[in-house]
């Protein structure tokens, strides 16, 4: 497991929801002169989707070489199909992750976008419209989705669009030494000690060497955490590890705050309410968002230490999925984002350790039999390594 690259003198603006950060894309994507790269998880049939795959034909009939990664099961095998023709069209190369599961069950589920090297975007976001459900395009919600990116400029640029290169790259036709170049670039750190502002680091997380990278992340922040974590994330189903690391903060008074979203699925739902009793009980509290669909990955610790990107906390990113987050040391970034988190969870309804006390035994029963088989499929996927 390699080290977390450490960049300094980063200009990193925080992008909340589509209304902030698709401007800020197709700006970038008329801007550009060079190349494009782009990598989702999701791209839909939508009037948001219309809107980028517009913006990168234009960046195409320019000249610009435009690159685009979607995945075959987040984008869909109809929509992947339809896509790769209208691109092939306009001039934009399109590869498709995983079709048919050939390279096993993992999935891209990463966001990142690189402009001319010099400009860069990493988040939560898919391409798809703010207002329609991210599991049924049928479903109009009743707000804006929650969710955050970043944009970044300064030499962390450089190890994102190697990073996203490096994945273009694995796609196409390799041969075994280019396969092996490519896997020993990934494999380099740098560390840069500065007090300059923002400081940052690409995180990311895949089958290879970084297979437990942004979960360590996340357990040295919390393990280093004195004052305050403050937490925000769609799913909760992680390992024990991070599961305790939170406890084991409340527990020695550190102000841990769980924000979580509810309401897309039932499983995943009852899967983290059997986790309740013992966050509750160790200090942690925990928060429902129900005002609109909750899809940030977002954490701010001791206002010092931030992280945005697109990994859960569930089994499948932490332990499966490609996911890519960015971590952040900057105070003024992390105060940003803390309040963002402090007014989602003012959105929210906290849940009670009595809830539980009073709850009927079938409740409790479903939770339990929900985690039992929530673990026991992971652990197969896994091969036994869910539970850690």
């Amino acid at each position: 497991m390699r080290s977390v690259t450490l960049t300094a003198n980063n200009q990193i603006k925080l992008l909340h929801c589509g209304a902030e950060f698709f401007p800020a894309l197709v700006a970038a994507f008329d801007a550009a002169t060079a190349e494009i790269y782009l990598e989702t998880y999701i791209f839909a049939d939508d009037e948001t989707g219309e809107r980028i795959k517009d913006a990168l034909a234009r960046a195409a009939g320019r000249g610009v070489q435009v690159n685009v990664i979607t995945d075959w099961i987040g984008t869909g095998r109809v929509q992947s199909n339809v896509l790769h023709k209208a691109f092939l069209a306009a001039g934009v190369n399109h590869r498709s992750f995983n079709p048919w599961f050939r390279r096993g069950v993992a999935r891209t589920h990463r966001k990142i976008c690189v402009v001319d090297r010099r400009l860069a975007f990493l988040g939560g976001q898919n391409i798809n419209d703010d207002l329609l459900s991210d599991n049924n395009a049928k479903v109009v919600l009743p707000a804006p989705r929650w969710d955050f990116a970043v944009s970044i400029e300064g030499p962390l640029v450089a190890a994102i669009h190697r990073e996203t290169a490096t994945q273009w790259a694995r796609l196409g036709n390799l041969t075994l030494k280019t396969r092996w170049k490519a896997f020993k670039e990934t494999r380099a750190t740098h560390i840069t000690v500065s007090d300059a502002p923002a400081l940052a680091g690409l995180v990311v997380r895949d089958n290879l060497r970084n297979r437990r990278t942004i979960q360590r992340a996340y357990l040295q922040a919390l393990g280093h955490a004195r004052k305050s974590a403050w937490l925000a994330n769609p799913y909760f189903a992680p390992g024990r590890k991070l599961r305790d690391a939170l406890a084991s903060a409340a527990a020695r008074g550190v102000d841990v705050t769980l924000l979580l979203g509810v309401g897309q699925f039932r499983l995943q739902d009852a899967v983290a309410h059997s986790f309740y009793p013992k966050l509750l009980k160790s200090g942690v509290k925990v928060v429902e968002y129900r005002k609109t669909q909750l899809h940030g990955k977002v954490a701010a610790i001791d206002d010092e230490w931030a992280t945005v990107g697109s990994s859960n906390y569930d089994g499948l990113s932490l332990f499966v999925n490609q996911e890519a987050n960015i971590v952040i040391k900057d105070a003024e970034f992390a105060l940003a984002l803390r309040r963002h988190i402090q007014a989602g969870a003012a959105d929210g309804v906290p849940v009670k350790l009595d809830d539980f006390a009073h709850m009927p035994w079938y409740y409790r029963a479903w939770y339990g039999a929900a985690y039992f088989l929530y673990k026991s499929i992971l652990r197969i996927i896994t091969l036994g390594k869910y539970a850690e």
